[in-house]
Parts: C-alpha cells; structure tokens; sequence
C-alpha cells in the first residue's frame, strides 16, 4: 500500500471521528433550538460531507496521480 494512500485513511478515520462529535454536539444544541435552526445546521453538515466525499473519490480513482507509484526505488 502506497504512503500516501495509508496517511490518507488515518486523516480520514480522524476527520470522521472529529466530525461524529461535532454532528453530536449540534444536535444536542438543537434540541434546545427551534427545529428550523437545526435543519439548518444538518443541511450544511451534509453539504460540506458530500464535498468531502466527492474529493477523496476523486483523489483515489484520478489515473494521473497513480502514474509515479509504478517507479521502483
């Protein structure tokens, strides 16, 4: 397994673990805030986890950045 790709699993393990614990504590927050706050806060919570998302996919499946791990040291 390329470095790369194992240094991007840790950074995405304690991205989501941070990001489990931020989504927990808005919600908590919620509850005492009108509903519509919290729709809020979830929308832009998923917003930025498809964004996030939508960049690792791209990261893992682009051809052109794999073209320097088939060179042997």
């Amino acid at each position: 397994m390329p470095l790369d790709r194992l240094v991007l699993i840790i950074i995405c393990v304690i991205a989501a673990a941070a990001a489990t614990i931020w989504v927990g504590a808005a919600l908590l927050a919620s509850i005492q805030a009108p509903p519509f706050i919290g729709f809020a806060i979830l929308s832009i919570v998923a917003l930025v986890v498809y964004i996030g998302w939508r960049v690792i996919a791209e990261r893992l499946n682009n051809k052109d950045d794999d073209h320097y791990d088939r060179f042997k040291n």
